[in-house]
């Protein structure tokens, strides 16, 4: 299997790959074709796709903040069961954080993914194949070491119409898996940089921001 950087929206596997996203996510949390163009020529922004041969069969998105010394996985997709996918992204995508931790002379302090509840989610149809459903997805990045921090989370859709996309929990990977609290000033510090590519943000997402500045720290609890 080959880890293979996609840069341009011009590259021949990002067509299969934004069609994979499709299958895979709701309509919300795809980011339409063209609108892709600027983002992949960021260089913060890493974008892999798992070839098997000429095919897709997975892709993987990630970006590192070494002023916050944290990273983001902004989305993991396996395309096909019984390939061994799952790994190899998230080896490859480690060694590769660990590359850019390294040249920006940082030691990280874990990694934040948005992570769906089905437990209180309306739908659970998406997932395109069985190792995305949402409930498998979950256990997976439990059993990984993912927490989830303690708050009512909502994100602005991706689709620029400035929803507030609930239903999901935002996670935290912690370097040092006893952490217990992360300071709540870096999380509206993530937040607000995440989101700084999105211009209509819901009034809930902005109410949320303000109360984690109101905080000190937030818990992390079981995911």
């Amino acid at each position: 299997m080959t880890y293979h950087r996609i840069t341009s929206i011009d590259d021949k596997y990002f067509k299969p790959l934004h069609e994979l996203l499709g299958t895979i996510f709701p309509p919300e949390e795809v980011l339409a074709y063209e609108l892709w163009r600027e983002p992949l020529q960021d260089e913060s922004i890493h974008v892999y796709a798992a070839l098997h041969g000429e095919e897709v069969v997975g892709a993987t998105e990630y970006r590192y903040y070494p002023k916050l010394r944290v990273a983001m996985t902004d989305f993991t997709i396996i395309g096909k069961p019984s390939l061994g996918i799952g790994r190899f992204l998230m080896r490859s995508r480690q060694k590769d954080l660990d590359r850019l931790a390294a040249e920006s002379g940082t030691e990280p302090i874990g990694m934040f993914a948005e992570i769906y509840d089905p437990y209180r989610a309306a739908s659970h149809e998406f997932g395109g194949v069985s190792p995305m459903n949402p409930y498998v997805r979950r256990e997976v990045l439990s059993h990984m070491g993912y927490k989830k921090l303690d708050l009512e989370y909502v994100h602005p859709s991706w689709d620029h119409e400035g929803q507030a996309v609930t239903e999901l929990d935002l996670g935290f990977l912690p370097a040092d898996e006893e952490l217990s609290q992360v300071d709540a000033s870096l999380v509206a510090a993530f937040l607000e940089g995440y989101y700084s590519a999105l211009p209509n943000k819901p009034e809930a997402w902005l109410e949320m921001v303000e109360s984690i500045k109101r905080k000190d720290s937030i818990q992390l609890l079981p995911l």
